[in-house]
Protein backbone atom coordinates (compact mmCIF):
# COMPACT_ATOMS: atom_id res chain seq x y z
CA UNK A 1 0.00 0.00 0.00
CA UNK A 2 1.47 3.35 -1.03
CA UNK A 3 1.40 6.65 0.82
CA UNK A 4 -1.27 8.07 -1.52
CA UNK A 5 -3.60 5.16 -0.81
CA UNK A 6 -3.02 5.45 2.94
CA UNK A 7 -3.71 9.19 2.77
CA UNK A 8 -6.92 8.67 0.77
CA UNK A 9 -8.17 6.13 3.30
CA UNK A 10 -7.20 8.32 6.25
CA UNK A 11 -9.07 11.29 4.78
CA UNK A 12 -12.24 9.16 4.63
CA UNK A 13 -12.14 8.64 8.40
CA UNK A 14 -14.50 10.61 10.65
CA UNK A 15 -12.97 13.84 12.07
CA UNK A 16 -12.36 12.33 15.52
CA UNK A 17 -10.48 9.38 14.04
CA UNK A 18 -8.42 11.66 11.77
CA UNK A 19 -7.50 13.80 14.78
CA UNK A 20 -6.46 10.73 16.75
CA UNK A 21 -4.37 9.48 13.83
CA UNK A 22 -2.78 12.92 13.43
CA UNK A 23 -1.83 12.99 17.13
CA UNK A 24 -0.29 9.52 16.88
CA UNK A 25 1.68 10.42 13.76
CA UNK A 26 2.92 13.69 15.24
CA UNK A 27 3.96 12.05 18.50
CA UNK A 28 5.95 9.49 16.51
CA UNK A 29 8.09 12.35 15.25
CA UNK A 30 9.02 13.43 18.79
CA UNK A 31 11.63 10.69 18.97
CA UNK A 32 13.49 12.01 15.92
CA UNK A 33 16.77 13.84 16.31
CA UNK A 34 17.09 17.51 15.38
CA UNK A 35 19.20 16.48 12.38
CA UNK A 36 16.46 14.14 11.16
CA UNK A 37 13.80 16.83 11.56
CA UNK A 38 16.00 19.38 9.77
CA UNK A 39 16.51 16.91 6.90
CA UNK A 40 12.76 16.38 6.60
CA UNK A 41 12.15 20.15 6.51
CA UNK A 42 14.87 20.55 3.86
CA UNK A 43 13.21 17.84 1.77
CA UNK A 44 9.83 19.53 2.16
CA UNK A 45 11.27 22.92 1.18
CA UNK A 46 12.85 21.36 -1.90
CA UNK A 47 9.56 19.66 -2.85
CA UNK A 48 7.64 22.94 -2.49
CA UNK A 49 10.26 24.81 -4.50
CA UNK A 50 9.93 22.27 -7.31
CA UNK A 51 6.14 22.65 -7.25
CA UNK A 52 6.55 26.41 -7.66
CA UNK A 53 9.10 25.98 -10.46
CA UNK A 54 6.84 23.55 -12.31
CA UNK A 55 3.78 25.78 -11.95
CA UNK A 56 1.89 23.27 -9.80
CA UNK A 57 1.65 25.81 -6.98
CA UNK A 58 1.59 29.56 -6.70
CA UNK A 59 3.26 31.70 -4.09
CA UNK A 60 1.16 33.96 -1.88
CA UNK A 61 2.81 36.98 -0.26
CA UNK A 62 3.19 36.61 3.50
CA UNK A 63 1.20 39.79 4.22
CA UNK A 64 -1.80 38.33 2.35
CA UNK A 65 -1.55 35.03 4.22
CA UNK A 66 -1.33 36.81 7.58
CA UNK A 67 -4.23 39.15 6.74
CA UNK A 68 -6.36 36.17 5.76
CA UNK A 69 -5.45 34.32 8.97
CA UNK A 70 -6.24 37.36 11.11
CA UNK A 71 -9.60 37.81 9.37
CA UNK A 72 -10.51 34.19 10.05
CA UNK A 73 -9.74 34.57 13.77
CA UNK A 74 -12.33 37.32 14.19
Amino acid sequence: MGIEEIQEQALRLPPEARASLARALLSSLDSMSEAQVAALWADEAHRRDEELDQGHATAVPADEVLAHARARRK
